[in-house]
C-alpha cells in the first residue's frame, strides 16, 4: 500500500493546479490537464508528486511568456520537452511532448472540459493518458503497482482496442495489458 500523501502537500499541489490552470485559461492559449491529476479528475487516486499540463509544441514560448508575466518562476530544465513552473511551493510541469511525441492541437481537441477543483478546464482523455503512461514503461521504470489502481478506476473510459494498438510496440505495456486481462480489468473476456 502506498503511504498517505501529507494533506499540506496535497493542498499545495491543488493550489498550484488551480493557479496555473487559471493563468493558462486567462492567456487564451489552448492547454489541457495531463498526467496523474488528469486521471484523478476522471476518478483515479490523487497524485502524490506533481501537476502536469500539456500545450502544443508551437505554443510553448507563448506559455513561458504568459506565466512569467504573471509572476511565476519559469525554468527550462535540460530535458527539452517541458517547462517547469514554480508556484505555491511546488513545481508544475508544462509538457509539449509526451513520451517523445509532440503535443498537437488534435490531442488538445480531444480533451473534455471537466470541473476540477471548481475550475472548468480541458482534461486529456483517459485513453491518451494511460497510453502515455504505458509508452514510458521500460526496464528502468516498470511500476505496475502504481499504474494498476489508475487503470482500474478509469477502465470504462478507455478505448481498449486503441490502447492496445498504440502501445503494441512496447513489451512492458503488452505485459501490463496482459495483466489487466488476467485480472478482469480490461475489456478482454476472462480466461477460463
Amino acid at each position: 500500500m502506498l503511504p498517505a500523501v501529507p494533506v499540506e502537500n496535497r493542498d499545495l499541489l491543488r493550489l498550484a493546479l488551480k493557479r496555473t490552470a487559471s493563468l493558462l485559461k486567462y492567456s487564451d492559449i489552448p492547454f489541457a490537464l495531463g498526467g496523474s491529476y488528469a486521471l484523478w479528475a476522471r476518478g483515479a487516486p490523487e497524485s502524490e508528486h506533481d501537476v502536469d499540463f500539456v500545450v502544443s509544441e508551437d505554443d510553448i514560448e507563448r506559455v513561458a511568456d504568459a506565466l512569467s508575466a504573471a509572476g511565476l518562476a519559469v525554468r527550462r530544465p535540460p530535458e527539452d520537452w517541458l517547462l517547469k513552473v514554480d508556484t505555491d511551493g511546488v513545481t508544475v510541469d508544462i509538457l509539449h511532448r509526451i513520451a517523445g511525441v509532440p503535443v498537437t492541437t488534435g490531442l488538445l481537441d480531444r480533451s473534455e472540459t471537466i470541473e476540477v477543483l471548481s475550475i472548468r478546464m480541458p482534461v486529456l482523455p483517459a485513453t491518451d493518458l494511460i497510453a502515455s503512461k504505458l509508452q514510458v514503461l521500460s526496464e528502468r521504470y516498470c511500476d505496475f503497482g502504481a499504474l494498476l489502481p489508475a487503470v482500474r478506476a478509469v477502465r470504462e473510459q478507455l478505448d481498449w482496442p486503441r490502447l492496445r494498438e498504440e502501445t503494441a510496440g512496447n513489451d512492458f505495456a503488452a505485459a501490463f495489458l496482459f495483466l489487466t486481462d488476467r485480472l478482469g480489468v480490461s475489456d478482454a473476456p476472462l480466461p477460463r
